[in-house]
């Protein structure tokens, strides 16, 4: 039982960790600090973060940068509360998957481009590859639990009832 209690405490510290990354990542895509105000960026600065991948048409590279940060702001608030857990850790590693599969592409092509992640000023490297790659782990982790904890909880249900 005491292995059990540490895979929860593992589970919900990555958990956390994962929706405050998905959150500051949001927040360095939509939001700077000008004069002490705070100010809403342009989204054609991410835009050109996701053009650099040269993967996407102008339409969808407007449509990402305008709804991705949002997204993820979205998906951050559900990990850090715990809510949707089934659906938030999934999308979570969908999206992390994509991100380092274009990641490692970029990488492997040998372009020198932002990765976007958490705003315009960070080239990719075998750190980023590293730091997305642990991510993906964290997240895949978080995700299992999250499905083998709604059986695990269906399972024992019938057992809890008793008989009179």
């Amino acid at each position: 039982m005491a292995s059990n209690k540490y895979v929860r405490t593992a589970t919900l510290l990555l958990r956390i960790v994962l929706g405050a990354v998905f959150i500051f990542a949001a927040y360095t895509k939509l939001f700077q600090f000008v004069d002490g105000r705070l100010h809403l960026l342009p989204w054609q600065l991410f835009a050109m973060a996701i053009d650099s991948y040269q993967l996407l048409p102008a339409w969808a590279v407007e449509l990402l940068a305008k709804t991705l940060p949002w997204f993820e702001l979205l998906i951050g608030v559900l990990l850090l509360v715990g809510r949707w857990q089934r659906f938030a850790t999934t999308v979570t590693s969908m999206l992390l998957v994509v991100f380092l599969t274009l990641i490692v592409r970029a990488y492997l092509k040998g372009q020198e481009i932002s990765c976007g992640c958490f705003g315009n000023n960070e080239a990719i490297s075998w750190k980023t590859l590293l730091r997305d790659g642990s991510m993906l782990a964290g997240s895949l982790f978080v995700t299992a639990m999250a499905w083998r904890a709604k059986r695990v909880k269906k399972v024992e249900e019938p057992a809890a009832v008793s008989s009179e």
